[in-house]
């Protein structure tokens, strides 16, 4: 290969990790409320799109740097969570139906809500929040004179990128430290299991679906000033959530951290080397692949790997 080939392989390399980095905070997100509550939350993206919109808006009016937005999105968003899990889908799921899976029904009907009000309230228009440093980039170059080869780091991804690991230590933190995060763990692993050790279930399932809005709201605000935004946004980032969820084990944070950097990786290298129409077509691929060849997703394989197998 030449030092260009290896250039342009290692800065694809760099831009799916950051992408991945993300992208693995959103389906954290929908993970751990699989985890939990057992069922796909299909209003993941919308609720996300909402966060993007708080952050917009705080830029607009308040001149609020959408970085800063995060510590005001995502409390509204546990909130709106909270709210979401615990006056519509805890009824729903107390009423007997034939339709066993009608709580994912439900999310599907809150997300269109939420997509139809947006368009109601901010029309159809593409919106971006124009920040200064959207276009600046560090360079290898700046730190090391003699580098043999030409890399940069965009200035948003990377510090999107530190965010999104900062959130997710702070959530292990929660989950490994805390009476309730071992609360919301018992009930993930054993739900009749947690009842007789008196965990309060249904309050750790309001509290993990806000905590997973909180996520996915969190993450919003880190891609505001890399995307663009409108309405109908939602839609690509539950497929991405969905895709990482299975890609890395239902219910299993570890996989969906995994996944997450997976599929960066595989969308980045899509893009450059097939075409960047492409790339949503390779989630597709990854999706179908790991149904056929690896249904318990990378969890399957780390458990695996724990057993000695």
């Amino acid at each position: 290969m030449t030092s260009i080939q290896i250039e342009v392989l290692l800065q694809t390399l760099i831009s799916g990790v950051l992408l991945g980095g993300l992208y693995a905070l959103i389906g954290i997100g929908m993970t751990i409320i699989m985890g939990v509550m057992k069922i796909i939350n299909l209003a993941h993206g919308e609720l996300m799109m909402v966060a993007m919109y708080i952050a917009f808006i705080l830029f607009s009016l308040f001149h609020i740097d959408p970085y800063l937005s995060v510590f005001i999105a995502t409390p509204a968003l546990f909130l709106l969570g909270v709210a979401i899990q615990k006056y519509l889908i805890n009824p729903v799921l107390k009423v007997d139906s034939i339709l066993p899976e009608n709580q994912v029904i439900l999310t599907v009907g809150i997300g269109m809500v939420l997509a139809n009000i947006a368009t109601i309230i901010f029309k159809s228009d593409y919106r971006q929040t124009p920040v200064d440093y959207a276009t600046k980039a560090w360079y290898l170059s700046d730190i090391w004179k003699k580098a043999p080869i030409e890399l940069s780091l965009s200035m948003p991804w990377s510090v999107s990128f530190v965010i999104a690991v900062l959130i997710t230590a702070c959530l292990w933190f929660f989950l490994a430290m805390t009476d309730t995060g071992k609360s919301i763990r018992a009930t993930a692993q054993d739900h009749d299991a947690a009842l007789l050790m008196g965990v309060n279930v249904n309050r750790m399932r309001v509290i993990t679906f806000g905590l997973g809005s909180a996520l996915v709201g969190a993450a919003g605000c880190l891609f505001i000033p890399i995307y663009y935004i409108y309405p109908d946004i939602g839609g690509q980032f539950t497929l991405i959530a969905f895709v990482i969820t299975i890609l890395g084990g239902l219910g299993s944070t570890v996989g969906a951290i995994i996944g997450g950097i997976i599929l960066g990786l595989f969308e980045s290298l899509t893009a450059t080397y097939v075409g960047m129409g492409w790339a949503p077509v390779g989630r597709f691929v990854i999706f179908v692949a790991v149904l056929v060849f690896l249904p318990g997703g990378v969890a399957s394989l780390l458990k695996a790997k724990a057993l000695g197998r």
